[in-house]
């Protein structure tokens, strides 16, 4: 077996000489030999692989999203997530900003009025929704706790009218009873057990399936732990985990809104209404995924 110096086997490999002699020093040359101060190293020695070279690993949604959000591209799934996501949720709700007028204010950070009364709730809250989503996309990975839930109102709410009322808790539980869709929820005083009840139980399963995510969210509504918000905090939840458990994920469109309804409360009966609407949900967000060329 021949053996070659330092500067011929950089001129072999591609590298410095000095990155040679530290590959040598390191023990990362197999068969090479030190001789004074000279290396001889075998002629057919692999070159090693760079220490700090990544692991190659699959590049999910979530990587997309968290680098077009850390890069504030522009265009891309993260830009269109924001825009349908806010608009969609927040007008489930009542916020009557069109989907133009929330493109804008997510584009610009400002909002034209002309000729218009706009409600300053709308504004702030749809403002304080994308944060809501770059902090479920930073947080994707984290366990789902009580904490991580009120952050998330106190972040929707901050600002509002509703943060000014002493009877209003934002990023707390509710202090009044209330009711959604004709129906009871938790009492006030039932909130804390209940909330920590839910997360022990769904926290159990180390993985999760679209079924208990969408079970989590209905007894969540049920509950309605917030005095308002309690929907659009539910559905950045669900697309949260979605995102944890590499699911694709789902936006309730207002043609979808009154499916959601019925599938939320239907649930014990015939949990198929909640889940195929949800379903056809996911395969309009597949469609965007498709035309990003992003794989599922």
């Amino acid at each position: 077996m021949g053996y070659l110096s330092v500067t011929e086997i950089a001129e072999k490999w591609g590298v410095s000489e000095r990155s040679v002699r530290n590959y040598c020093a390191h023990g990362r040359v197999n068969g090479a030999v030190l001789t004074g101060k000279t290396w001889n190293i075998p002629e057919n020695a692999e070159k090693p692989e760079r220490s700090n070279k990544k692991k190659e690993r699959p590049v999910t949604l979530l990587d997309i999203l968290q680098e077009q959000k850390s890069s504030r591209y522009s265009g891309g799934i993260y830009h269109k997530t924001q825009i349908e996501l806010t608009y969609n949720s927040n007008h489930m709700e009542g916020s009557r900003l069109t989907h133009d007028q929330t493109r804008y204010i997510f584009e610009t950070n400002t909002i034209g009025v002309e000729k218009e009364v706009l409600n300053v709730d709308d504004l702030i809250e749809t403002a304080n929704h994308f944060l809501c989503i770059d902090m479920i996309i930073d947080n994707a990975k984290a366990p789902l706790t009580e904490k991580f839930i009120k952050e998330l109102h106190l972040v929707l709410k901050n600002g509002t009218s509703d943060s000014r009322k002493d009877w209003f808790a934002v990023g707390a539980y509710k202090k009044m009873p209330n009711e959604v869709g004709g129906m009871d929820t938790a009492l006030p005083e039932e909130v804390a057990d209940k909330m920590k009840a839910l997360l022990a139980e769904y926290n159990r399963k180390d993985e999760k399936t679209i079924e208990d995510i969408l079970d989590f969210h209905v007894q969540f509504e049920r509950i309605h732990p917030f005095q308002d918000g309690n929907g659009r905090v539910g559905r950045l939840i669900m697309f949260k985990e979605c995102l944890k458990y590499n699911i694709v994920p789902f936006i309730i469109e207002d043609d979808l809104k009154m499916f959601y309804y019925r599938g939320l409360k239907e649930w014990n009966n015939e949990k198929g209404y909640l889940k195929d609407t949800c379903l056809t949900a996911q395969d309009k967000y597949k469609a965007y995924l498709d035309y990003f060329r992003i794989d599922y």
